[in-house]
């Protein structure tokens, strides 16, 4: 059902701005800085471009030379990914087109803050975008802002200078001029035409970055009627707020998922040497979000960034065991290999970056599971009815955490169900609700097998995803994938909206009806199995599973019109997706079934 969909291309909504004193180009003002799209300058000035660009926006690569375990957390981070995600760069151009652009940069500005400060276009593939900008939320994102701005969306000032400039954070200086005042640390410098290690010259306390209206301006996108993210409000809402645990005290703790106190380490490794142990909070930021892009690519990394480019390492076919002694053993002469890949030696380097991208990306998962885990809880299954004429039970699902709902956040793309699965004691399945269709869907009402008729309506289903709710242009409302409103009538009359999309971040008439849960909260699924299904007397067997998945795939279905990135197919990233599925918790209970004496 899925297919390979061709690319839309969409109008440039920017350019490439590298900020330098060269002569303008492209028809830029005298009073604009110097702006040039990239394709333009040609590969032999592109490293000049990105050199350019670095000096007012450093990269996190440059934040690694001192930070190296902060590096790492990130470079595998929901945040490292935000630029990244094929997903996402389809969803926003989708969004983008069914509003002729005026959507503008309301979705990607939070994804690739430096993208869009440079002035890059609003849709285009990540291979064309700077390096720094394909870091999505990277370091300075956070850390060169000096203004407390609130929930505005992803709307903020980054202050744009070198490496030298302050850096803002959540402790003062006293640290940093002990490192700059010692002879320990190696040679380091705070001035660009000194040689030595570059570092930043002053580091300055911002104490909102210590508390959670500062996530808020990201992670909370409430505009006029329009409650899209709300992950911020319900936190201030909740029993954590008032007992005074932030999000970073959940987030960047110890333990993902609760406040479990923070490290004591060094902040930095200057030269080689460990600064003052100090709290040290953790960035890996683990969520639900998970990558479906070659691991060439994505974790960030410098030793991956500098072996070959993203169009050759999709080339790369890592699945196939390249670089392994057991496929290189049995390569033959002939054996054709894309050219950047023809040596053995390359294949074997590469593999060896392979497999530390793998070690980190399951060590990622490893920690995100421990946070959804502890935010959804399987709890008790009651059997209401066992009895010939049918079965009743019911299964009590909860919400672990309380500070914030489950889901939170994007909650109309993330997908949270149940998997129960009752059999006889032969071991036929007698009745099943939450499996997937050949799609990887659910049988919800977007299941494409359900719409076309070829599978049933699962009517049993119990999913804590949200829905949109969008009101058609000629009256009536309808559950939708997207945040774009559609006519059911074959003679469609459009009124155009009288605001621009990017001041409510969607077309007018829409809504969400959610169906998460509470902080502390819970709710019971509720099951029947009719008497016709059962086998008879005997023993059965009910099993549970708690599952839970980045997005639905039905949501990848309605975005590939505009294609994914990196080449890849909506089949890959759809079998990407139902692979990253999570089994959280499970269950298995007997029920007997008896008649009457």
């Amino acid at each position: 059902m899925l297919r390979h969909a061709p690319r839309v291309p969409l109008p440039a909504l920017g350019l490439l701005a590298a900020i330098s004193g060269c002569a303008l180009e492209g028809g830029a003002s005298a009073e604009s800085p110097g702006v040039m799209a990239l394709d333009e300058l040609g590969a032999r000035n592109r490293a000049h471009t990105e050199l350019l660009i670095r000096e007012r926006y450093p990269s996190a690569e440059q934040c690694r030379n001192c930070h190296p375990d902060h590096y790492r957390e990130w470079s595998v981070s929901p945040h490292a990914y935000a630029q990244l995600s094929p997903i996402f760069n389809a969803m926003q151009g989708t969004l983008l087109k069914k509003t002729n652009g005026t959507l503008g940069d309301f979705c990607i500005r939070c994804h690739t803050p430096i993208g869009m400060s440079i002035g890059e276009p609003v849709f285009a593939p990540n291979a064309d975008r700077s390096e720094v900008s394909r870091e999505g939320v990277t370091c300075i994102v956070c850390h060169r802002v000096n203004q407390d701005f609130g929930k505005n969306f992803g709307r903020r000032s980054l202050e744009a200078h070198d490496i030298f400039a302050p850096i803002y954070g959540p402790r003062d200086g006293a640290e940093l001029e002990r490192v700059l005042r010692s002879d320990s640390f190696g040679a380091v410098v705070t001035e660009p035409e000194k040689l030595g290690r570059r570092i930043h010259r002053e580091a300055r306390l911002f104490e909102p970055i210590t508390h959670s209206g500062f996530c808020g301006a990201c992670h909370d996108v409430t505009l006029l009627n329009f409650r899209l993210e709300e992950a911020f409000s319900e936190y201030k809402l909740s029993p954590a707020a008032d007992r005074g645990e932030s999000c970073q005290d959940c987030h960047m703790g110890n333990e993902p998922g609760i406040a479990s106190g923070y490290r004591n380490e060094p902040a930095a490794y200057v030269g080689g040497f460990p600064t003052s142990p100090a709290k040290r909070t953790d960035h890996m930021f683990v969520g639900p979000d998970y990558s479906v892009v070659h691991p060439g690519i994505f974790p960030h990394s410098p030793e991956a960034q500098e072996l070959a480019s993203i169009e050759e390492w999709l080339d790369f076919d890592w699945r196939a065991d390249w670089g392994t002694d057991e496929f290189e053993d049995e390569v033959t002469d002939d054996r054709k290999f894309p050219e950047r890949w023809n040596s053995v030696d390359d294949r074997y380097d590469a593999r060896e970056i392979i497999e530390d991208q793998l070690s980190l990306i399951a060590e990622a998962r490893e920690r995100a599971t421990q946070l959804l885990r502890r935010g959804y809880r399987l709890g008790d299954i009651e059997v209401e009815k066992a009895h010939p004429h049918g079965i009743k039970f019911r299964v009590r699902v909860e919400n672990g955490t309380d500070g914030h709902n489950a889901p939170t956040g994007f909650v109309s793309e993330r997908l949270v169900f149940l998997h129960v699965i009752l059999t006889s004691a032969s071991g036929e399945v007698v009745f099943e609700s939450g499996d997937l269709d050949p799609n990887g869907d659910v049988r919800d009402l977007h299941s494409r097998y359900v719409h076309n008729g070829d599978l049933p309506l699962d009517d049993q289903l119990f999913s804590l995803q949200s829905n949109f709710i969008t009101r058609n242009e000629r009256g009536g409302e309808r559950e939708s994938i997207l945040s774009v409103n559609e006519s059911l009538d074959p003679l469609p009359f459009l009124r155009p909206d009288t605001s621009a999309s990017i001041l409510t971040g969607r077309p007018q008439g829409m809504r969400i009806h959610k169906h998460g849960i509470e902080p502390n909260g819970h709710r019971w699924a509720n099951y029947e199995v009719d008497a016709s299904k059962l086998t008879g007397e005997g023993s059965y067997r009910l099993r549970v599973e708690l599952v839970a998945g980045m997005v639905p795939v039905n949501l990848i279905g309605a975005i590939q019109h505009v294609g994914f990135d990196y080449g890849m197919s909506p089949r890959e990233v759809a079998d990407a997706v139902v692979e990253g599925h999570r089994i959280l918790w499970e269950r298995e209970i007997e029920i007997q079934i008896r008649n009457p004496r």
